[in-house]
């Protein structure tokens, strides 16, 4: 199960920081920590403490709190890969430092190998001031950069036995293929170092690209309440983690508690909608959103996923006996149940005339019709 075992880092409050110039509270970031702890998340990405005093001493208070509640939650900042980000982080205590390092594909290979000697000055001073540091350094962004400094970097950081190397699809263009093949030839050159992945939902694939990133030997998966974060976000946490546990891959995630993830999640879309006046929780959301349990094509009314408590049936043209039954019965209609037949047809009839589906009161006088 080792090698099936995926750390997950829940990045709403860093990454969810730039969904539409959202800012979090300290109130509401102890608040969602406490969400996440609750979840049995492993790592929270609580911040950017090199943006400002303040964020730095936000991250601190998540850390003494996290210490203080003996969360066994870690907290983790994030910063540049230079020496003076790593000094600010130090001081907030935390012990997950994550940097990030964007390499232009048109450097010269003396100055790339000034940029991994300078980062490993870097990575020297972490470890000389905190020996049990948890490192993670991102490479941005796989979908532009070039291999031979994807593969150069790789291999260094490998080396050099960084803890995690993050290798984002910062632009969100790549498919799910396209990620599989570079995650999965990337990890060979990762050997012991666990490759993390972060994919943005530019084009729609977040989800699709971090399940992809997983199969091809990712261990770790960087994920936010609702998917919120840069432009149009990055994975969802309940749904990403959901889909992976169900092809065996041992995430600690109680995706099982449907009452504190809905409540999780609710209380996150409050602060979007109380900042963005729009919302991110809404009827069309995956799992969470009603529209999973409505059903007009009777094959489908299965009713399996999803949180809504009651399934909806919309009657039209396409409407079948069985969904036509499942409708009278739901609602209560009295009928003539040797008549489904008949109703179903006068159904199908009535939507095409009206080119639209039928109200409650229409199909409940069709079937009173034909008692």
């Amino acid at each position: 199960m080792e090698n099936k075992r995926i750390v997950l880092i829940d990045e709403t409050l860093r990454e969810g920081m730039q969904y539409r110039g959202l800012v979090f509270s300290v109130e509401q970031r102890l608040k969602i920590l406490d969400f996440q702890e609750k979840l049995k998340v492993d790592i929270c990405q609580a911040g950017y403490p090199p943006a400002h005093e303040s964020e730095a001493d936000i991250v601190k208070t998540l850390c003494h709190h996290a210490g203080k509640k003996e969360y066994n939650i870690r907290i983790a900042a994030m910063g540049r890969a230079t020496i003076k980000d790593a000094a600010l982080l130090l001081k907030t205590g935390v012990n997950d430092l994550h940097f990030h390092l964007h390499i232009k594909n048109n450097v010269s290979q003396n100055r790339l190998d000034q940029i991994l000697s300078d980062l490993l000055k870097t990575i020297e001073f972490v470890k000389q001031h905190r020996p049990d540091a948890v490192i993670s350094i991102a490479m941005l962004d796989i979908g532009k950069s070039n291999d031979q400094i994807l593969n150069q970097g790789v291999s260094f950081l490998s080396d050099h036995h960084i803890d995690i190397l993050s290798l984002p699809d910062t632009s969100g263009m790549m498919a799910p293929n396209q990620v599989f093949e570079k995650i999965h030839s990337l990890c060979h050159e990762a050997k012991d170092t666990k490759i993390s992945i972060h994919c943005h939902n530019d084009m729609g694939m977040a989800a699709a690209n971090s399940v992809m990133g997983i199969l091809a030997g990712g261990r770790c998966l960087e994920l936010s309440a609702l998917g919120i974060g840069e432009r149009n976000g990055i994975g969802d946490l309940y749904t990403t983690a959901k889909i992976l546990q169900n092809q065996d891959f041992h995430i600690n995630l109680n995706t099982d508690d449907m009452t504190t993830f809905h409540a999780y999640y609710s209380y996150v879309d409050a602060i979007v909608y109380e900042q963005t006046h729009e919302h991110v929780l809404n009827f069309n959301s995956p799992f969470f959103g009603d529209a999973v349990k409505t059903h007009v094509a009777g094959t489908h009314a299965g009713g399996e996923y999803g949180i809504a408590t009651e399934e909806t049936f919309f009657l039209n043209i396409l409407c079948g006996r069985h969904l036509v039954k499942k409708y009278l019965d739901l609602k209560g209609i009295f009928y003539n149940e040797t008549k489904l037949e008949e109703i179903t047809s006068q159904i199908k009839t009535q939507s095409i005339a009206l080119g639209r589906r039928l109200k409650n009161d229409e199909v409940k006088a069709i079937a009173a019709s034909l008692i």
